[in-house]
């Protein structure tokens, strides 16, 4: 006799979840060493909070198969159920998709956000030619075109590169006609992306998708390790909802906000910050 399946595990939902979370990837979640989630407790705590219903959403530059190989593996093995509501606003808020169990959903692009193919394989060509000593061409980005620092490789090394990568950029796009791109560094990468493209576009992205499934927070935790981060928070201030910010990587100068701004007891920085953090808010959940 075959013993039957039992069926798997589906978590049941409040429409109006206590917070939630709106997370950059590098630096609070992944090791901006390693680039992995480096921490145990993170995926074991984002789980439990996502499975008790908080949604949980990934706004970060990284792309979504960046999310698919290192983030969603660690929930996975956690036990993440089916419908938890997480999911991944990717490369600022160009690309989207449900985090689930088995991966990601429908990638979804706004096509309108996207540069051209030429100027990814003049960049493309650029580093080749000159900086692949320290960095690579990001071959899975769909909207915006990037680079980033080789794992391993020196990081004061690395930014005098990434000075001089960032000053070739605008010829390469005067060539191309365009004029409503930004260059954006940060301290593993360089982003070339629409204008358009930020953070505060990922936090608007998610408002919406909460409401295509019912849900509507009553406060939000956002998180990042660079000012551009702050933009989340600001988005969700300026229309009139409560928000914490986490700065897990203070140093850089916390900017003058309406909302509250914290920071790890501990002056941890980064994933260790994170780590904290989260641990916080689980326990909130499990009381």
């Amino acid at each position: 006799m075959t013993t039957p399946t039992a069926p798997t595990p589906t978590a049941r939902f409040e429409s109006t979840p206590e917070f939630g979370l709106l997370l950059d990837v590098d630096g609070p979640i992944a090791s901006p060493v390693t680039r992995t989630v480096a921490i145990e407790s993170i995926g074991r705590d984002l789980t439990a909070m996502a499975n008790a219903g908080v949604p949980v959403i990934f706004n970060t530059g990284r792309s979504d198969a960046f999310i698919a190989e290192q983030v969603v593996p660690v929930l996975r093995a956690s036990g993440l159920l089916p419908g938890a509501p997480v999911f991944t606003i990717a490369e600022k808020g160009a690309v989207w998709a449900a985090v689930t169990p088995g991966g990601l959903g429908e990638i979804k692009v706004d096509r309108e956000l996207t540069l051209p193919r030429g100027l990814s394989d003049d960049v493309r060509a650029l580093v080749a030619e000159r900086f692949s000593a320290l960095m690579f061409f990001d071959e899975t980005k769909r909207a915006m075109v990037s680079v980033e620092m080789t794992v391993g490789a020196d990081a004061d090394e690395y930014r005098a590169a990434q000075r001089d990568f960032d000053a070739a950029i605008p010829e390469l796009l005067a060539a191309h006609g365009l004029d409503q791109v930004r260059i954006d560094p940060t301290i593993i990468s360089t982003d070339i992306e629409h204008e358009r493209l930020g953070k505060d576009l990922g936090a608007a992205r998610t408002i919406d998708l909460l409401a295509e499934r019912g849900i509507e927070a009553r406060g939000w935790f956002t998180m990042g390790d660079s000012r551009t981060d702050y933009a989340m928070a600001d988005w969700l201030h300026e229309r009139g909802l409560n928000v914490a910010h986490v700065d897990v990587r203070p140093a850089d100068g916390i900017p003058e906000s309406a909302y509250e701004v914290l920071t790890s007891a501990t002056e941890a920085i980064h994933d260790e910050a994170g780590a904290e953090f989260l641990a916080q808010w689980a326990t909130r959940i499990r009381a």
